[in-house]
């Protein structure tokens, strides 16, 4: 069913652009317009609400920025696939994460090497000037589309002989569990939003200025040992991350069981 312009109020307060986006989204979630089909041309959009190009392309554009939409260059406006929701409450592998939802991880190595880390690695790490770390680059696949860019730096020591090769299409944690021992027990995290720079948007599919999660992670060891940081930036069409909060931190023991 076509939306006709009867649906636009336009001596509502409710800006038109507003009540386009509303109706779009309606027809997305009852299926007329299903995952990854076009959108209709802003032409026909124009006509079908009886209202200017400009108002057309301000509602197509903030529900790209809501990642309801995607634009694909040279092809049109598609409507976007759900976000994958990662827990912020779990500390699991992007390979893990993959697996839950029936995905298949993938992963490209940008770069990866044995250097000395700066001052703020050192002290988040707990290191001296003259220990090392591993850092790896890598871009995370989702069934072959870009999700994250991952840069991961651990501490050289407690994998030695660590290589390129073993970072290749699996888990990193189940690696470190199952060479070197290395018992993941928890982790301190922070979520921001950030807006693409060039060079990243570029590795990650998306336009310059998109907006994307950056993510600081430090991870520990049964004793208690920072072993590993990492700085990931996440498609913000593409993820989201969700937490459950509880006024009562015993009852949320007991919902967990």
């Amino acid at each position: 069913m076509v939306l006709s312009s009867e649906n636009i109020d336009k001596n509502s307060p409710i800006p038109a652009y507003y009540q386009i986006m509303k109706h779009l989204r309606e027809k997305i979630a009852d299926g007329a317009y299903s995952i990854n089909s076009t959108l209709p041309p802003e032409r026909e959009l124009v006509e079908m609400y009886q209202v200017s190009r400009m108002t057309v392309r301000q509602a197509i554009a903030e529900l790209v920025n809501e990642g309801i939409l995607v634009r694909r260059k040279g092809i049109g406006t598609f409507v976007a696939p759900p976000k994958l929701e990662q827990e912020l409450s779990s500390l699991t592998s992007f390979t893990e994460d993959m697996a839950q939802r029936g995905m298949k991880a993938g992963g490209r190595i940008l770069s990866f090497k044995e250097i000395s880390p700066d001052a703020t690695l050192q002290k988040i790490l707990g290191l001296s000037a003259e220990e090392t770390v591993f850092e790896s680059v890598r871009l995370r696949l989702a069934d072959e589309e870009p999700m994250a860019l991952e840069t991961t730096t651990l501490i050289a020591a407690l994998c030695p002989g660590l290589k390129w090769e073993d970072l290749e299409n699996q888990s990193l944690y189940k690696l470190l569990t199952e060479r070197w021992n290395l018992q993941l027990e928890y982790a301190t995290q922070s979520l921001e939003p950030i807006l693409a720079p060039s060079h990243e948007a570029a590795i990650l599919d998306v336009a310059p200025g998109a907006p994307l999660l950056l993510m600081h992670r430090t991870t520990y060891d049964e004793g208690g040992r920072a072993f590993e940081h990492v700085k990931s930036l996440y498609r913000g069409d593409r993820y989201k991350f969700v937490t459950e909060l509880y006024r009562n931190q015993s009852r949320r023991t007991a919902f967990r069981k």
